[in-house]
């Protein structure tokens, strides 16, 4: 899968958890960008990535993500 297709499927993942439109992500989004990314929404959006994308995170790969383009980088390694 291509990063593209990954960046578009995780906007339509935050753009339905946040309940925000037009939402734009790039490699450098991070929880200080975007108001509504708390932790429970950050919660959620790991939930919702591994479902759609069919894969499982450990906690050891989520606690280095420091923005969108570590979680992409990650998901591209399971895919």
């Amino acid at each position: 899968m291509e990063r593209k297709e990954i960046f578009d499927k995780m906007e339509e993942i935050f753009t339905d958890i946040m309940d925000l439109k037009d939402i734009k992500l790039n490699d450098e989004t991070s929880a200080d960008d975007i108001e509504e990314w708390d932790s429970l929404s950050h919660i959620q959006i790991i939930v919702a990535i591994e479902k759609a994308f069919g894969i499982k995170f450990s906690s050891q790969e989520m606690i280095t993500w420091k923005n969108v383009g570590d979680m992409v980088d990650c998901i591209q390694n399971k895919i």
